[in-house]
């Protein structure tokens, strides 16, 4: 793929710490061994991981992009980026949940960038087609950099109760931006129960992809904010990185590390500083659970690169509220 140009301030992170319990069976079966399932290539030959890199390096070069990996998955992780050269892989001591996966890689783009836009793509989500799904990234780029006191999220409309994913009920459209199709956030739920879904649902609410567009000064001070036993780990770090005690310091303050939740913990609790685009024409799935993975290869005619009987029984398609896919996808 030709890389997409964008802003010369724009940085990169990768969440890839992740340890893929939910599909922990469906690998075994399938590799033989334990896997985290961003570094298994389901369909194709790239891996999840691999796939998420690609995209990010169209928006962003080898140097500007930030990766997060867990300690123990180092020998997964090196082998993926064989011929992927520049970046800045982060080893974390411990999973402390994806708040510090979050801030972590921040804190370094923050010492060499403090005014850059990031963009956060966690590694285990399938999108389909990438090019359309950049383009949204792009657009809530552009919105982030016009509007630094918004964190710009991607959301898609949902074709189904969901009580794992994220929920976003927006607001009317931001005045401000008439050329950009954002709207403000009214509010954001995590991982609702079944009727606080429903009512989401009916209330035209959006699912959280956990790819979002946002100011580097504004994420940190949404830190202090949100997580203030958290960020002087991070501001102590800050003081050591290119220093002799950076290694140590990132073990020492993982001793201490509170573990919280990215959503629940920070965004949930700002509604106010968030804004949404809606990602559409694209076929996204947080592939959290092995029906989703049989049902999004289904939608685009695709066989996994696993064995079918590795998926342990016959899974249904998963019920959606519209007539056949519930959506629209264009290659």
């Amino acid at each position: 793929m030709s890389p997409i140009s964008t802003s010369v301030q724009l940085w990169s992170i990768i969440l890839a710490g992740g340890e893929g319990t939910r599909l922990r069976a469906l690998v075994h079966r399938w590799l033989g061994r334990p896997t985290p399932k961003q570094y298994c290539a389901f369909v194709g030959t790239r891996s999840m991981f691999q796939h998420t890199l690609d995209r990010a390096a169209r928006l962003t070069p080898p140097d500007r992009i930030v990766t997060v990996v867990a300690h123990s998955h180092r020998r997964d992780a090196l082998a993926q980026l064989e011929g992927r050269r520049g970046s800045t892989i982060l080893f974390q001591p411990a999973n402390r949940d994806t708040a510090a996966g979050v801030f972590l890689p921040l804190t370094y783009i923050r010492a060499r960038a403090q005014q850059a836009t990031v963009v956060l793509y966690p590694s285990d989500h399938f999108v389909y087609p990438e090019d359309r799904f950049l383009d949204a990234v792009q657009r809530a780029v552009r919105i982030a950099e016009s509007r630094p006191d918004r964190l710009v999220m991607l959301g898609v409309a949902p074709d189904r109760l969901e009580l794992d994913y994220g929920w976003i009920q927006p607001c009317p459209s931001l005045a401000d931006l008439p050329g950009e199709p954002v709207q403000a956030v009214h509010s954001f739920l995590e991982k609702p129960d079944a009727a606080q879904a429903d009512a989401a649902l009916r209330a035209g609410a959006l699912w959280n992809t956990l790819v979002f567009a946002t100011n580097v000064d504004l994420l940190w001070t949404l830190g202090w904010q949100c997580l203030p036993e958290m960020m002087p780990l991070f501001e102590r770090l800050s003081q050591a990185i290119g220093g002799p005690e950076e290694g140590r310091a990132l073990k020492a303050i993982y001793q201490d590390m509170p573990a919280k939740n990215f959503s629940s913990d920070l965004l949930q609790r700002v509604p106010e500083k968030l804004a949404v685009v809606e990602l559409t024409g694209v076929l996204w799935s947080d592939w959290g659970q092995p029906a989703r993975i049989a049902e999004a290869l289904r939608r685009i005619d695709r066989r996994p690169a696993f064995p079918l009987e590795c998926l342990g029984r016959p899974f249904a398609p998963i019920p959606t509220l519209q007539g056949g896919d519930g959506m629209t996808v264009q290659a």
